[in-house]
């Protein structure tokens, strides 16, 4: 099960994702919030609480990656769990993604 949580910090995006990106309606539940920020500049996926993802996942983010550059959108991801990018890192198909560090999150909240 993933639960998501949307913030908007100017034109910043933030979405919180907890659980698991394993199943299809995982996947399909990312992919709704994240097209639903298509005024944002930046969307930062906080992925510091997804305990697992899978084929089907990686598959959605690819998408998005997509999604998001065809828009003019960074995309990013945000303190991935050690399974988690794991799992981008051992996927040889999926391009790099940008990976986020603590410090520019905090420094996004301070403005």
């Amino acid at each position: 099960m993933l639960s998501l949580h949307v913030e908007n910090v100017d034109d910043v995006a933030i979405l919180e994702c907890q659980g698991r990106i394993v199943r299809s309606e995982a996947a399909f539940k990312l992919r709704q919030a994240v097209l639903s920020q298509k005024h944002a500049r930046v969307i930062w996926l906080d992925l510091s609480e997804v305990s697992a993802i899978e084929g089907g996942g990686l598959g959605m983010l690819l998408f998005l990656q997509r999604w998001a550059h065809e828009h003019d959108i960074q995309l990013r991801l945000f303190n991935p769990t050690k399974p988690v990018k794991d799992r981008l890192e051992a996927a040889a198909s999926v391009p790099g993604f940008e990976m986020v560090a603590s410090e520019d999150m905090r420094a996004l909240l301070a403005r």
